[in-house]
């Protein structure tokens, strides 16, 4: 039996109608989704994630859930089958170019009349200290990989992405602000900084290090806003 999932689902979902559909987490991490979504009662939930290790968590955590291990820009499921698509935090982990390849994808599976819900945050305030660390962790990845590690899409720019794809906004609305970020929130973004580093010449990698460390050393500055978009598909 899978637990609720956090607040930040259960409030998304709230005036979504779950009850009995057909529903897709896309992007499962650890299932917050996926839980929140068998709470609300859906009749079947699929959840997709091209991580392995993501895919174990939800397993173990949502049994009753069919999970998938696979790349959102090509899912394994039926054009139109789909009646609630759930995307809690996904987008921040995508490049524009990524969002638009899942955005297509999703409103291929998504049924006529389906409900989509973006859960994520706005671009961080300027100055804060949030932004400064993500920045770090994004210019070690970009060295490391040639792409950012996170993206954060306004909502304005995901209702846009998804509108050109036949989805109607029915509303916009916050689910923290201030974004309460924690000081293991902090320490965990540059514990993954460090790991990129290994693949960043030294001389390079070891000033990004520093200011990283310094930054979480300051504590966290809650700021910013996480939002819930909720459109439908009316192609």
């Amino acid at each position: 039996m899978s637990d609720e999932g956090p607040d930040t689902v259960t409030e998304a979902l709230a005036d979504v109608p779950v009850g009995g559909a057909t529903a897709l987490e896309a992007g499962a991490g650890v299932g917050n989704g996926t839980a929140g979504l068998l709470a609300a009662g859906a009749g079947t939930v699929v959840s997709v994630t091209d991580e392995a290790d993501h895919a174990a968590t939800v397993r173990e955590r949502c049994p009753a859930a069919a999970v998938l291990e696979a790349d959102l820009t090509s899912a394994p499921l039926a054009a139109d089958s789909v009646d609630v698509v759930l995307a809690h935090g996904l987008f921040n982990v995508l490049t524009s170019e990524a969002a638009a390849a899942v955005a297509s994808e999703l409103t291929r599976v998504a049924a006529p009349g389906a409900w989509l819900v973006v859960d994520d945050y706005e671009p961080q305030p300027a100055g804060s200290r949030i932004r400064r660390l993500y920045a770090v962790e994004n210019a070690l990845v970009e060295l490391a990989d040639a792409r950012p590690a996170y993206v954060f899409h306004p909502s304005a720019g995901l209702r846009r992405l998804f509108g050109g794809h036949g989805w109607a906004r029915e509303r916009t609305t916050g689910l923290l602000e201030p974004v309460p970020w924690t000081r293991e929130h902090m320490d965990a973004h540059v514990e993954a900084a460090r790991r990129t580093a290994a693949d960043v010449p030294e001389a390079v990698a070891a000033p990004l290090l520093e200011r990283a460390e310094r930054l979480a050393a300051e504590g966290p500055d809650p700021t910013g806003r996480m939002y819930s978009l909720a459109l439908r598909y009316e192609p």
